[in-house]
């Protein structure tokens, strides 16, 4: 069976090679700019992973559709950037930061429009339900996204709703990934759902660690400044959890610590040094690494239904490679 260093081989030629039409430059530079930032790739690589699972070698018939993943996916961190207001993307401008909010709007669509054009290169025998995946996979992208926005104006958010909301923003697309290799590799029908759930489960513990590390994580290694999250009171895993957990004195001191000002860096850095503070006291940090263990090891536990051996040690090692990071 192919090999993890053949996959990564593989997704090395397959991003080196990948084009864009010339012109308008305008509208395609970003797209250009965007794959060349690089990035970790989970989509792709999982997608050849699953496949891998049931075939040798790899085509077109897998690897547009593999591209197509981590097309879309870069397609949604550009409008994500533009409404997060967010400057910094893999330590370096985002693109509406670099070219404004019209082109960073217009050349996000196009670059959904591309991961379309590439998905329909899978194979005809499936088709149609590698296209009915990945299109209830856009839309739920869309309805994780808008249910991050409205958690904005809120409070607080019972960890229910933040668990369904990162499902739809990450875990989705992750399990699409996972799914569509096997798809296309010719998996039953069964093996094809449990490796949806594997890949679903693995994103859930992937958004906790990403969470994780805006707070605790090196800058120079996250790729976007530190305590973001903080200065801006999203609804991450550890605040909806400090939330969940504190007393009544404690979950006041939540609410005042957002609401102090963050318009200058002195400002931002004591935000995020009080907030860090009370994650102290209420273990936060630990519960955030208990819950990405137990997630993954969750994962592991789909992954377990549908092989043994050398083909559950490549998704083992994949989900070690995914979390680890945060150990």
């Amino acid at each position: 069976m192919v090999n993890e260093f053949q996959i990564s081989d593989m997704l090395t030629k397959l991003f080196g090679n990948i084009s864009f039409s010339d012109t308008p430059a305008g509208l395609y530079d970003p797209l250009r700019y965007m794959i060349a930032l690089g990035g970790k790739q989970i989509r792709p690589r999982l997608c050849l992973t699953t496949y891998a699972l049931y075939k040798d070698k790899f085509g077109d018939d897998i690897l547009q559709p593999a591209a197509a993943l981590e097309v879309f996916h870069n397609f949604t961190l550009i409008h994500d950037d533009i409404m997060d207001h967010s400057p910094i993307r893999r330590g370096q401008p985002t693109v509406w930061n670099k070219w404004g909010d019209d082109t960073a709007i217009l050349s996000g669509d196009v670059m959904c429009i591309d991961s379309y054009k590439r998905i329909a290169k899978a194979p005809a025998k499936v088709l149609p339900q590698v296209m009915e995946l990945f299109s209830k996979t856009a839309a739920q992208v869309c309805e994780g996204q808008q249910m991050d926005m409205d958690f904005e104006v809120l409070s607080e958010v019972p960890m229910s709703d933040y668990m369904e909301m990162i499902g739809l923003k990450t875990g989705v697309l992750i399990a699409c990934a996972a799914k569509m290799g096997a798809l296309i590799g010719g998996a039953s029908g069964d093996d094809c759902e449990k490796l949806y759930n594997y890949g679903y489960t693995l994103g859930l513990a992937f958004q906790v660690a990403d969470d994780f590390l805006d707070a605790y994580g090196n800058e120079a290694t996250f790729g976007k400044p530190i305590g973001g999250d903080i200065v801006n009171n999203k609804k991450s895993w550890l605040t909806t959890r400090a939330l969940e957990k504190a007393d009544e004195i404690l979950h006041q001191q939540i609410l005042d610590i957002e609401d102090l000002p963050v318009d200058t860096s002195e400002e931002k850095a004591f935000k995020i040094a009080r907030m860090k503070d009370l994650y102290e006291k209420l273990h936060i940090e630990e519960d955030a690494k208990y819950e990405i263990i137990r997630l993954t090891d969750q994962a592991l536990g789909y992954a377990a239904t549908v092989c043994t051996g050398v083909r559950y040690e490549i998704l083992r090692r994949f989900a070690e490679r995914l979390v680890g990071r945060v150990k």
